[in-house]
């Protein structure tokens, strides 16, 4: 067989590295008010890397809040578009209230789906053996070079019931999100959107026993940056 004339793709091996503030943002509904973070960075080659995320937040009320996740994990490009991921996760919650924490296992993946869709979907499994799914979509319209209209959605979908976090088995809830925003530069854009959140199911009962609200709809306003 005769050899090809062409030589093989060579993989870089310099190190590379990002941290992006996904959503660093003010949200507002009726008389609460929050600020979130969702926040991710990566050091590494073309296809293996060190990945970190973290998502939370915090009631600007009474200083109380939530580490929705706090992950690290060794993340691996198997395809063009995609990267496979395991690692471990913490979760917080802080405030006046005594604070608890847990911590998981992960498997995920995160990349960019058919039809241009950022994905970022993941299987927990916490020290006290409660297995959850979490999904993240995103999707951009750009209206023109530098303003974008950015849609967003999320689901928690749990195996088991967690009374002590607000955890219903079945599916938690649907979060559903639109946000504009302005690029000063490829690294700074600053935005403005709403975001509409519903907890379903056993999740809705547990909040409705707690008093808590099972419909939240906010204006929002933040940052998107990286560098």
């Amino acid at each position: 067989q005769a050899e090809p004339d062409w030589t093989l793709p060579i993989h870089d091996n310099q190190v590379f590295g990002q941290v992006l503030f996904d959503r660093m943002e003010y949200q507002r509904d009726g008389d609460n008010e929050l600020a979130l973070w969702d926040a991710q960075a990566w050091i590494g080659k073309d296809r293996n890397r060190l990945w970190v995320e973290t998502e939370g937040e915090t009631d600007l009320s009474s200083d109380s809040g939530d580490i929705e996740n706090f992950d690290v994990q060794y993340s691996y490009r198997f395809d063009r578009f995609w990267d496979i991921q395991t690692g471990l996760g913490a979760q917080t919650t802080f405030g006046p209230s005594p604070n608890k924490e847990r911590y998981s296992a992960i498997v995920g993946l995160q990349g960019l789906a058919p039809y241009w869709f950022e994905v970022d979907t993941n299987l927990r499994v916490t020290d006290d053996g409660d297995v959850s799914y979490d999904l993240e979509a995103e999707y951009d319209w750009l209206l023109t070079q530098r303003l974008i209209l950015q849609g967003r959605g999320e689901t928690l979908v749990a195996f088991s019931d967690v009374e002590e976090w607000g955890v219903g088995s079945g599916i938690n809830n649907v979060g559903l999100g639109l946000r504009l925003r302005y690029h000063f530069s490829r690294e700074f854009a600053p935005y403005v959107g709403v975001s509409y959140t519903r907890f379903l199911g056993n999740t809705e009962d547990l909040r409705e026993r707690e008093g808590e609200d099972v419909e939240s709809s906010s204006f929002v306003a933040g940052v998107r940056w990286w560098f």
